[in-house]
Order: C-alpha cells, then structure tokens, then sequence
C-alpha cells in the first residue's frame, strides 16, 4: 500500500517562506525520482522542482533560486523549501515519485499554498 502524505501548505505572506514535506511509505523510497508540481486555477499543471535518486536537482525558471528541493532517504521524505513567496506562487502542490524501471507513478493528494497579505 502506497501512500505519499503532504504537508507544509497553507497561507503564507509574500516575501515569506513555506516547507512542503512529503513523506512516502510503501515503496523504497530512495531508488524513485521525485518532482514537486503545481497546478494554480486556469493554468495548467507545471513542475516545479524534481530530485532524482541521485539527488541531481532541476527547477523552472519563476522559482530558482527562491525554492530548493531536497530528500532524506532515511526518511522516505521529500521536501520543498519555499522562501521569498510571491503571489503567483499561489497553488496547488503535488508530491509525485516515479519510477521508470518498474512503471510505478505515484502522485500525492495535493496541498494548498496561498500566498496573500
């Protein structure tokens, strides 16, 4: 049984910071790329952030330099830690883990940021 718990969202003040963890269980964690995604209203669902099992990094321009992905194996838990929040960071964000080898998808529920003052 797979499960990928998010956390971390909720209202944040531009200019502020947030920290999404997601924590997965079910699987072995450390051998599955992990990409943090965001899907704001009328927009289409972008990746933020990935993290591959050796932990290589890559973000999308709006966010670099701003959020940093990272991962604890001995934790099974990935993270994004979001400073400098601006308004358009405002969206949902999901946790996703893949696996190509062994054609595992799996997608977190989805958390909410709001950045607002």
């Amino acid at each position: 049984q797979v499960q990928l718990v998010e956390s971390g969202g909720g209202l944040g003040q531009p200019g502020g910071s947030l920290r999404l963890s997601c924590a997965a269980s079910g699987m072995i964690f450390s051998i599955y790329a992990m990409g943090w995604y965001r899907q704001a209203p009328g927009k289409q669902r972008e990746l933020v952030a990935s993290i591959t099992s050796g932990d290589s990094t890559n973000y999308t321009d709006s966010v670099k330099g701003r959020f940093t992905i990272s991962r604890d194996n001995t934790k099974s838990t990935a993270y994004l830690q979001m400073n400098s929040l601006k308004p358009e960071d405002t969206a949902v964000y999901y946790c996703r883990l893949k696996n190509i080898g062994l054609l595992d998808d799996y997608w977190g529920q989805g958390t909410q940021v709001t950045v607002s003052s």
